[in-house]
């Protein structure tokens, strides 16, 4: 393969975790046992520095139609809210109605938000029922796969483009791309948010790696492509959702300079040595020290006769528990509250969702897979705290 990036061929495999399902393929009880599997490994380009998947599985499988809903979180919600805000503030008054597309749009979340400060919406959401459920609630969405095509098709300029938690999932990376740059008014922002690979490795969070994430940037690698694409990033900030992801400010190219919070951030990623390939090494050996504590844990935890349960049925939680190896032996079932996915079954592991306002009794344990939630989830939860249900968080990180 070629670097998604920069088309070099120097290529380095670092993170190998095995054959997995696509993570996000929750199975009716017909499909068990059926689900194509397919290899999840990273490998590091020696030229940008990008690390990324050498597999696709096409976008169609992926993104034709799916579960995730980003409107169940209020966490989401609210961080979605202080977005709005922030891009209003930058754009300021000028006496027009402003305008915002958003690329994955999902269920139109982030857009109600610009909504309630006036602007113009149109979201782009490549999944029918999510589209469909948008459309719904008042927002307009097109339900299509976002590239240079589309962009032209649409024809016209945006104050703002967003795109949150999508941007690392796009297999025509460089139609999109393209696509931006065409829709992107003379002064608009292009608002980009990602996870961000140095807090992935720092935290531990693995299983921030599945199918529909082709692409693992720093701020290193993204400005390599954006900048190959005529534009450029002027501020960035690190948000504590989904435990560490960036969001960066991007414009057509010269018309910002970067941010002293932006220089920051570049020389804060240099001195970690957070885009050396020796990191990457060491972050494989940590996934696998990580594996030998958790199922230590839960064995024990069945050995001494208690109940486990999962928290949360996130996409990202199938990539650990087939990784690890975690099954109902394990985990009785995943509480969920996303209805799409109840009577479902977890890909791969089979363990069964159920809903959170079902359940005849908590369990002993809760194995939290949705742990990018944690203060939320602790907040909710508060009384089974204190009856002494245990909440075990495989992935800790910071809650600032």
């Amino acid at each position: 393969m070629i670097c998604r990036v920069c088309d070099s061929t120097d290529l380095e495999p670092v993170v190998d975790l095995g054959q997995q399902p696509w993570c996000n393929h929750f199975l009716k009880p017909e499909e068990v046992g059926k689900e194509p599997f397919y290899p999840l490994r990273v490998v590091y380009c020696r030229q940008c520095t990008t690390a990324q998947l050498d597999y696709t599985v096409k976008k169609e499988i992926m993104f034709g139609d799916h579960t995730y809903l980003s409107g169940v979180t209020r966490s989401l919600s609210e961080h979605f809210r202080g977005v709005a805000l922030d891009v209003d503030r930058r754009l300021g008054g000028n006496g027009r109605r402003k305008s915002v597309f958003d690329i994955g749009s999902n269920d139109g979340t982030q857009l109600k938000h610009f909504q309630a400060l006036g602007y113009d919406v149109l979201g782009v959401e490549s999944s029918r029922t999510t589209a469909r459920l948008a459309n719904q609630s008042g927002v307009e969405t097109l339900n299509a796969f976002f590239n240079l095509d589309l962009a032209r098709q649409i024809n016209r300029k945006f104050d703002c483009i967003n795109a949150a938690g999508v941007f690392f999932h796009l297999e025509e990376l460089h139609s999109a791309a393209e696509g931006i740059r065409h829709l992107l008014a003379d002064d608009g922002i292009f608002v980009v948010q990602f996870l961000y690979m140095k807090r992935i490795v720092e935290n531990l969070a693995f299983d921030q790696i599945y199918h529909e994430h082709l692409l693992y940037y720093n701020l290193k690698n993204i400005e390599t492509l954006l900048n190959r694409h005529g534009m450029a990033m002027f501020d960035a900030y690190l948000a504590p959702i989904h435990g560490g992801s960036m969001i960066a400010f991007v414009g057509h190219h010269g018309r910002q300079g970067p941010s002293t919070r932006l220089a920051e951030l570049r020389r804060a990623e240099q001195s970690a040595g957070s885009n050396d390939l020796d990191t990457y090494r060491r972050f494989a050996g940590r996934i696998d020290e990580m594996k030998r504590r958790d199922v230590a844990f839960l064995d024990e935890a069945g050995r001494q006769g208690k109940r486990v349960f999962g928290m949360g049925a996130p996409v990202k939680g199938n990539t650990l528990l087939n990784y690890f190896r975690l099954g109902p032996r394990h985990l009785e079932c995943l509480v969920e509250k996303n209805r799409l996915r109840r009577g479902l079954y977890s890909p791969g592991m089979h363990i069964p969702v159920v809903m959170e306002d079902e359940l005849p009794r908590p369990p002993d344990v809760y194995y939290v897979l949705a742990w990018n939630f944690k203060k939320e989830i602790l907040a909710n939860n508060r009384p089974l705290v204190e009856q002494g249900v245990e909440f075990y968080f495989p992935v800790n990180p910071p809650t600032e």
